[in-house]
């Protein structure tokens, strides 16, 4: 689960299968009670329908509760961290960093570092997108030291700066206006 829609669509699923639960948060749901191998099965059809995989190995569980929280933390989050990412994710998770690192990069192919590149641009390009807030306020936003390290880090994964990106989002704005 990376999304509130997510969130929903589990809840829904679970009040349907008549499954008690505590909670449902990103990446994992509480159930109060034991639940029999037939209605497993079942919630695991049920959220199969809705494009969602029902993960009971530790290891899958754990990588998918990684990404959650740094899913969580740049797309949902306001408030800026008062710690080292890494520190927060080992407190959040219980876990050994170096150990979050190398299990993360060994089943993903990727680091952690460049997850949370990867999605901290994706929220930049919606935000530019959006053409409410300048790119200094972007960059103090998603917590970057500067706009010129913002920019640098937007160039090298898109391949286009920030002021380009958004030029290309307006020329094609104006061309569909055209229609």
């Amino acid at each position: 689960m990376v999304c509130i829609r997510c969130i929903m669509v589990v809840k829904s699923e679970l009040e349907k299968q008549e499954l008690p639960y505590s909670s449902v948060e990103l990446g994992q749901a509480e159930i109060t009670s034991g639940i029999s191998a037939d209605k497993l099965e079942q919630l695991r059809a049920g959220l199969l329908k809705s494009g969602l995989e029902l993960m009971d190995d530790k290891k899958s569980v754990l990588i998918q509760k990684i990404k959650s929280v740094i899913i969580e933390v740049v797309h949902y989050s306001e408030e800026p961290l008062t710690v080292n990412f890494s520190d927060f994710l080992s407190q959040k998770l219980q876990h050994d960093y170096t150990y979050l690192a190398n299990l993360f990069s060994e089943v993903q192919g990727t680091t952690i570092e460049q997850f949370i590149i990867t999605h901290k641009i994706e929220r930049v390009k919606e935000l530019l997108v959006y053409n409410e807030l300048t790119l200094t306020e972007i960059a103090y936003q998603m917590h970057y030291s500067s706009v010129a390290y913002l920019s640098t880090q937007f160039k090298k994964v898109t391949g286009l700066t920030p002021s380009h990106f958004k030029k290309l989002r307006e020329k094609r704005r104006s061309m569909l206006e055209d229609l």
